[in-house]
């Protein structure tokens, strides 16, 4: 899963990025609003950590912003305000959790699992489509019923496809859900993964639409 922090803090940052690669989250993190706005352009995030008392321009005013434009990352404030009206605020302009600081890393990671669980509706943190199924809980996959051998990244393509089948997903969502945001890519990587993947599940249950990226085909 692809996370953003937005956070100018860099004493509370480092500790969340940490916490988050260590449990094998990707994570990138910007400090401002602006920085935000670029970074959230492409819609590549699953996640938004988003710190409410920003420098300049509110984290709210970013918030609202975000989801008037059609933003459909879930979002979890990081807030020094503990005030009734403040929460209200966040809740009304589309906030999924709220955060006091300061808080338990532990406390904030559970919070994320939840919340991914939350939105794929499955408790059990596992996708299905036509005999597929991952569950990224586990970090397991299988296909009908017996299960793949799949190195890191190509559980991750699997399961960015696996999320919303059938939807073409970007050669650039992908990249930002593959590879970490310090890693060097080759120009022709991802088609690479994909290959290896297609030979694990059948070449036939990945489409390609060409210049535009990816999908997952049912196949009955």
């Amino acid at each position: 899963m692809r996370l953003l922090l937005v956070e100018d803090d860099g004493m509370l940052a480092e500790p969340v990025l940490e916490a988050m690669r260590c449990t094998g989250h990707a994570i990138d993190w910007v400090r401002d609003r602006h920085e935000a706005e670029l970074s959230l352009r492409d819609g590549m995030y699953d996640l938004i950590m988003l710190d409410l008392d920003l420098r300049e321009h509110g984290g709210l005013e970013l918030l609202s912003h975000y989801r008037r434009s059609g933003g459909r990352a879930l979002v979890i404030i990081l807030t020094a305000w503990d005030a009734v009206d403040s929460r209200i605020g966040a809740l009304d302009a589309g906030v999924d959790d709220y955060l006091i600081k300061p808080f338990d890393l532990d406390e904030l990671v559970a919070r994320v699992r939840v919340l991914m669980r939350r939105r794929t509706g499955q408790a059990t943190g596992a996708y299905a489509h036509d005999g597929l199924v991952l569950n990224h809980v586990s970090h397991e996959a299988s296909l009908h019923g017996v299960p793949l051998d799949l190195v890191p990244r190509e559980f991750s393509l699997l399961r960015a496809l696996i999320e919303e089948p059938e939807r073409v997903v970007t050669h650039h969502e992908l990249q930002g859900k593959v590879y970490g945001p310090n890693d060097e890519i080759d120009s022709n990587a991802l088609e690479v993964h994909v290959h290896r993947l297609r030979q694990k599940i059948g070449a036939e249950r990945i489409v390609t639409v060409r210049g535009v990226g990816y999908r997952l085909r049912k196949l009955t």
